[in-house]
């Protein structure tokens, strides 16, 4: 009885090396496949040998033919089901390969079957979501280059006209330089826009941080388009509470404020007004920027802080379209968030929060 008990334990550590050490050789093939097709083939092997070895020492087996035979149909049958099993899951993970390697050409609507087991599936579906982005940010580039390259040509164009009709003798100097300087401006202003944009999608944004009152800024703020606003014969309000603080880059949040501010007087009437709105709430402090406009159509909210993008193209001439675009960079760097929205009464409101900490 004891010689059995030694000799099964014998058995079974054998087995145990003998597949621990098959098992560390299988992770050696080269492809998923012949892994698979090993594994099945030591998760139904190893255990038959250990029963036939054991059956051998224990019993001698001279007469159980018929048993060897069930077991080694029983191992085949199990070997064939795993193959079938690996073929499918290797074929789930070849369609997405080659959707890659598609892509990987420059296919950027190559697309992996969702099917397959779940992990193969969720693989495939993060794929394709990986493929949705790159192509939006290829379109991004494309039309950031469009935009960029039409609104640079425009004010270049009537530099070099202007500059022209001064060699020619066709024009005064004190006729031409004036606009040539607000053109300079203007180019000035776009690169430095564009400048903006790149630092902030490089995440090297500098923000010096502090714990000021939010009141000073949005008075500043709003005495820098007072004289524009006065001339359209739009009101300009403010609600900001003296004691309102809290965590932010000053200069940046005032670029915020601007930009915003030069939207929403953009789209006010003559007539119309302007106001700012600063509510504190428990972690962050909520700045609203409202006007009395014509509101926002569902295009317009969805899209109004993408680059370039203008919502009314008779307008080209009115800035770039990148004001939104940095005021939404701006206000993630700082850890808020920013959205806009229809107001009651009508016009338009766009609202961003900075952290108190």
């Amino acid at each position: 009885m004891i010689a059995m008990l030694g000799s099964a334990a014998l058995v079974a550590l054998v087995t145990l090396a003998v597949g621990l050490a098959l098992a560390y050789l299988l992770r050696l093939l080269p492809t998923v496949r012949l892994q698979l097709a090993g594994l099945a083939f030591l998760a139904v092997l190893l255990p038959l040998g250990a029963v036939l070895l054991s059956g051998w020492v224990m019993f001698h087996m001279g007469e159980d033919v018929k048993i060897l035979a069930v077991t080694a149909a029983s191992a085949l049958t199990a070997v064939i089901a795993a193959l079938v099993l690996a073929r499918s899951i290797v074929g789930s993970i070849e369609r997405v390969r080659d959707a890659s390697v598609q892509m990987a050409r420059g296919d950027l609507e190559a697309h992996a079957p969702a099917g397959g087991p779940q992990e193969i599936a969720e693989l495939a579906g993060s794929f394709n979501e990986m493929g949705a982005n790159l192509r939006s940010l290829f379109d991004t580039r494309r039309e950031l280059v469009a935009w960029a390259s039409h609104d640079l040509r425009t004010p270049l164009a009537n530099m070099k006209a202007m500059l022209e009709a001064l060699e020619d003798g066709l024009g005064e100097p004190e006729e031409y330089v004036p606009v040539l300087r607000e053109q300079v401006d203007a180019l000035t202003l776009l690169v430095d826009d564009l400048f903006e944009l790149a630092r902030i999608d490089a995440g090297a944004l500098t923000l010096e941080m502090h714990r000021l009152p939010v009141a000073p800024v949005v008075s500043s703020s709003l005495r820098s388009i007072e004289a524009e606003a006065r001339s359209r014969h739009v009101q300009l309000d403010a609600s900001v509470g003296a004691d309102i603080t809290a965590h932010f880059a000053p200069d940046k949040l005032e670029r915020v404020l601007m930009n915003l501010l030069t939207n929403a007087l953009r789209h006010t009437p003559s007539d119309g007004a302007v106001a700012v709105l600063v509510e504190p709430h428990p972690n962050e402090v909520r700045v609203a920027v409202e006007d009395t406009g014509d509101g926002l159509d569902a295009e317009a909210r969805e899209r109004m802080f993408e680059r370039f993008w203008r919502g009314d193209q008779s307008r080209s001439s009115r800035g770039a379209g990148l004001g939104l675009a940095i005021a939404r960079g701006l206000v993630e760097a700082h850890g808020g968030r920013i959205w806009a929205e229809n107001r009651e009464g009508g016009g338009a409101r766009v609202c961003f929060t900075i952290p108190l900490r």
